[in-house]
């Protein structure tokens, strides 16, 4: 079995997405400095990042706000995969009425536990990457559910949006720090987590 990987943009103060994040404006009022690593003038660190995100990944969860904004009408395209496209299972209490993309995504409303147990059994021995939004990385997060954290921190403050962390009694778990790679797009974190 691989890893669970938790690998998502953030910027400096914390925030994945800016204010006002729906379906028109995926990343908020603001947000988009937080994929110039991704769709700016990459650097060959930048490229780096990007393919290690990509590498060795046999499913991917999200939540329901992630995937309205991926199958709405600005989200992915049907040909915007090359080679092989992983198991993407959406978290969700409720299956959408229509799906765009459809074919693409199992939908699971039985939690996490169910859905990362899904994602692990369609990844085989390679790795599951928790993509978003916020709200669900807390809760695998918080769950102890996730081995390895990967933040890449756009250099931007948004003062408002969907934040990464937030205040919580649940117990607290420790990053160990593996490796930094800094860039004039982001600062490409890897971290262990232990709980």
């Amino acid at each position: 079995m691989g890893q669970v990987l938790l690998d998502i943009s953030v910027s400096l103060d914390g925030f994945v997405t800016g204010p006002g994040a729906d379906v028109a404006f995926g990343l908020g009022i603001g947000g988009e400095p937080l994929h110039d690593w991704i769709t700016g003038e990459q650097t060959d660190a930048d490229r780096e990042a990007l393919a290690r995100t990509n590498t060795n990944i046999g499913a991917v969860l999200m939540g329901r706000r992630t995937f309205d904004v991926i199958d709405g009408p600005h989200g992915w395209s049907a040909d915007g995969f090359s080679g092989e496209r992983p198991g993407i299972f959406v978290v969700t209490s409720h299956r959408p009425s229509r799906v765009r993309l459809d074919g693409w995504f199992e939908f699971v409303p039985d939690g996490i536990a169910a859905a990362l147990k899904l994602a692990q059994d369609a990844a085989g021995e390679r790795d599951v990457m928790i993509m978003g939004g916020g709200n669900l990385c807390r809760q695998y997060l918080y769950a102890g559910l996730v081995d390895e954290l990967r933040l890449h921190v756009a250099p931007i403050v948004l003062g408002d949006g969907t934040p990464l962390f937030e205040r919580t009694t649940l117990t607290p778990f420790r990053l160990v720090p593996r490796e930094t790679v800094s860039t004039p797009n982001a600062t490409h974190l890897t971290y262990s987590v232990e709980q």
